[in-house]
């Protein structure tokens, strides 16, 4: 594929600017800078260097972000910042958006990609993907509140009972519920329904995925689709 035509696919602008980016020097290839807009290269493995960046060449992106308090994940936000906001803007060009949303108090693993059927995928009710939550509780739980969370609890807009996939107390008032499911304010509501209350949400695993432990708050990783 053509350097020009990779940058554009990568989001680094229209072909006339990206073709501009290669002849200002601002792009190398293993420590030589590459001169010809139309040079071929062989994307498999490839990673650039754009203005001094590592890029390497992904033709769906997927990346994780530790998603801080006070974000929203929407491409629209109403009241606060939009988590896109806290990605470069490569990725946002070419459209990259949430797998799912959390809540803007609520923190941690916020998988994105710009390829709708992997959203589709991973989002369906019938893939079952385990989602792990750290809840900070305002009540101490006891045993009985906690096989009740395993048993099911009924939630207000449905009859049918919402079963935990897992529930363990790490301490008294910090709870890690595993569902795999995906209600609106599910783990919140969840957790009200035993007579306690969500003080703090912090989602810690998606599918096989966790948020690395050196990964600070807003920043973010690329992702192997496969890792999911």
């Amino acid at each position: 594929m053509h350097v020009q035509q990779i940058l554009f696919s990568q989001g680094f602008g229209t072909r006339h600017e990206c073709t501009g980016m290669v002849v200002n020097g601002q792009v190398s290839l293993a420590g030589r800078v590459l001169d010809d807009p139309f040079e071929d290269l062989d994307t498999d493995g490839l990673v650039l260097h754009v203005n001094g960046e590592a890029w390497p060449y992904a033709e769906k992106a997927v990346v994780l972000l530790h998603k801080p308090a006070g974000y929203e994940c929407s491409m629209k936000p109403k009241h606060h910042p939009s988590v896109l906001s806290l990605l470069p803007g490569p990725l946002r060009v070419r459209g990259i958006q949430p797998v799912g949303r959390l809540d803007e108090d609520t923190t941690g693993l916020l998988l994105l990609t710009d390829d709708g059927a992997l959203i589709h995928k991973w989002t369906h009710p019938k893939r079952k993907l385990p989602k792990v939550y750290d809840v900070t509780l305002k009540h101490p739980m006891d045993e009985a509140a906690r096989q009740k969370l395993l048993a099911g609890v009924v939630l207000d807009d449905d009859p049918e009972p919402v079963v935990a996939s897992a529930a363990e107390l790490l301490t008294p008032t910090l709870l890690r519920l595993t569902i795999t499911s995906g209600r609106y304010h599910q783990v919140k509501r969840m957790v009200a329904a035993v007579s306690n209350r969500c003080e703090g949400l912090h989602r810690s695993g998606f599918g096989q995925l966790s948020v690395p432990p050196d990964l600070k708050p807003g920043g973010w990783v690329w992702v192997d689709p496969s890792a999911v």
